[in-house]
């Protein structure tokens, strides 16, 4: 069993930066993908990105992020990290970390979940 607890999130300017945490509990945190999903009003939960488990020496991001955000992981602290840079109107949600098994980008491959952490970005 893992809990997952993201903290960061905020209100930013179009172009500004932040970065979301996501802290687990357990033991056994460096066994899991560790995943990234946003959710904005009215939409469905789509991927943001992944780490691979250990030491995380893979990523990979979808499309509307990639260049942009960087996924990182401090096994000894079990917290994963969301650095968001050149933020746009539409990267505003509710943003999710996920820790699973496969290493994928379909939210049935996570099998835990935080309660996300809303991010605001205005112009």
């Amino acid at each position: 069993q893992v809990q997952l607890a993201e903290s960061g999130g905020g209100l930013v300017q179009a172009g500004g930066s932040l970065r979301l945490s996501c802290k687990a509990s357990g033991r056994t945190f460096s066994a899991y993908v560790m995943g990234w999903f946003r959710q904005a009003s009215g939409k469905e939960r789509e991927f943001v990105g992944a780490i691979s488990r250990g030491s995380g020496v893979s990523t990979h991001y979808s499309d509307s992020v990639k260049g942009r955000f960087t996924i990182a992981r401090d096994n000894a602290k079990n917290t994963v990290y969301l650095q968001m840079n050149s933020l746009k109107q539409e990267d505003t949600a509710v943003y999710y970390c996920a820790a699973g098994q496969r290493w994928g980008g379909r939210r049935d491959e996570y099998a835990y979940w935080g309660q996300g952490t809303q991010v605001t970005v205005s112009s």
